[in-house]
């Protein structure tokens, strides 16, 4: 039995596979006359993959989901595979790379270009926070670029691979060249691969997009998509029947005029002098003399009525033997915060050379107490020790100092990294 694999031929996801079934050697056939939202509804697609997802790659011994899991196993047919690497750490880079790939690329372009496609609600707050979190994770792989032509070791491995799939993306849908102008390096590397007859073979002539797509509407996009209704045939003509005219006034309205949203608690409290925005303009606009410029002007600003600073600290940091893991998992972490952005300002320290690595963090929130939506909503929460800044310990005022700018040694350990909500 062939391998078959079950997506359509435009699944960047698929493509993962097909182009490491042309460095393997394995032949890999796309399955015949496959429609999306059809063949996967199947009872045979969903016994291959439950959820109904694509691509599923149908081998001898049974089927494999999930698209790295789906080019790993294609690579695993030829042994001593190049493409997982030329040694144990090697292998271990490849895989570092592909998770990379994965939650920093992949997931950070998705959230930037589905919610403007109307497949998902679009929200500004929302995609500011995934084009930052998508241009720091190409400059840390532009930093590795500098010095490497491909990911891992002298030649294309699966990393690569998969890489370059989940940058195609971004590419050709929404990172035009004066946005990819900041990141040369990987410019560099991303034509290098698109280039490579192995990867071109499928992936035909890749172009970069001149344009971000405009936003466009959920309804519309459901709209477009519910079929037409079938008209029906031969239907002999009823006389209609005359209805005695009503008054305008009395017909019904279309459509019930929306609710107000309800406001959030937070917006009912009393005003406060401190304006989040200024402080978080200061924040990012402050290049030198960061303690006499943004630390003062801070405190300077800083209402305790309207305000709370908090401390937290990751409960299991025992836990955090992975650096790039521990990075995720913060990241993570600041992204499921996007809803209290209006009302909040963070950072969060990964602390320590060596693991387990520390996470700890100081957040500023509106009101007293930490906001009882974001308690209920956000379930990393819970993950942390909070504990509420006492303004009468300089101690603890000093510490707070540190930790908005960043400073190390931070009580006493070098800083992996620092990330900031704001």
């Amino acid at each position: 039995m062939a391998l078959v694999l079950h997506a359509g031929n435009t699944n960047k996801n698929a493509f993962k596979a097909l182009i490491t079934a042309e460095y393997t050697g394995v032949k890999v056939e796309l399955a015949q006359n496959f429609e999306m939202g059809v063949s996967n509804k199947t009872p045979e697609f969903l016994n291959m993959n439950p959820l109904g997802k694509v691509p599923v790659l149908e081998t001898p011994d049974g089927p494999v989901f999930e698209s790295n899991a789906i080019a790993r196993h294609v690579a695993s047919l030829k042994e001593n595979n190049p493409l997982f690497g030329s040694s144990r750490y090697e292998q271990s880079c490849v895989n570092q790379w592909i998770d990379f790939s994965g939650f920093e690329i992949d997931s950070n372009t998705l959230r930037w270009f589905i919610p403007r496609i109307g497949f998902s609600p679009y929200i500004p707050a929302a995609e500011e926070a995934a084009i930052a979190a998508l241009k720091r994770a190409l400059a840390a792989l532009n930093t590795h670029l500098a010095s490497h032509t491909y990911l891992v070791g002298h030649s294309v491995t699966l990393a690569d691979i998969i890489m370059v799939c989940n940058l195609t993306l971004g590419f050709s849908k929404v990172m035009t060249k004066s946005f990819t102008s900041e990141f040369p390096h990987v410019e560099r590397y991303f034509w290098t691969m698109i280039n490579q007859p192995n990867v071109k073979k499928v992936l035909g002539d890749v172009k970069q997009t001149d344009s971000i797509p405009p936003i466009q509407s959920a309804k519309k996009v459901a709209a477009a998509k519910e079929p037409a209704k079938p008209k029906t045939k031969d239907e002999p003509k009823k006389e209609a029947k005359k209805e005695p005219v009503k008054p305008k006034e009395e017909a019904p309205e279309e459509e019930e005029a929306p609710k107000p949203k309800p406001k959030n608690p937070l917006d009912l409290l009393p005003p406060s002098k401190m304006i989040l925005d200024d402080w978080k303009r200061l924040y990012s606009n402050t290049k030198t003399n960061f303690r006499e410029v943004a630390i003062k002007g801070f405190w300077d600003m800083y209402d305790p009525e309207g305000y709370s600073l908090w401390f937290c600290e990751y409960k299991y940091n025992d836990e955090n033997t992975v650096s790039f893991v521990t990075l995720n998992k913060v990241g993570g972490f600041l992204q499921r915060m996007d809803l209290a952005r209006k009302y909040a300002f963070g950072k969060m320290l990964v602390i320590g050379s060596e693991p387990p690595f520390k996470v700890k963090g100081l957040w500023l929130f509106r009101g007293q107490e930490i906001p009882q939506f974001v308690m209920d909503e956000c379930y990393d929460m819970e993950l942390y020790h909070w504990t509420k800044v006492d303004l009468s310990d300089e101690a603890q005022k000093e510490r707070v100092n540190q930790m908005i700018e960043d400073q190390e040694p931070f009580e006493g350990e070098a800083l992996l990294d620092a990330k900031c909500f704001k």
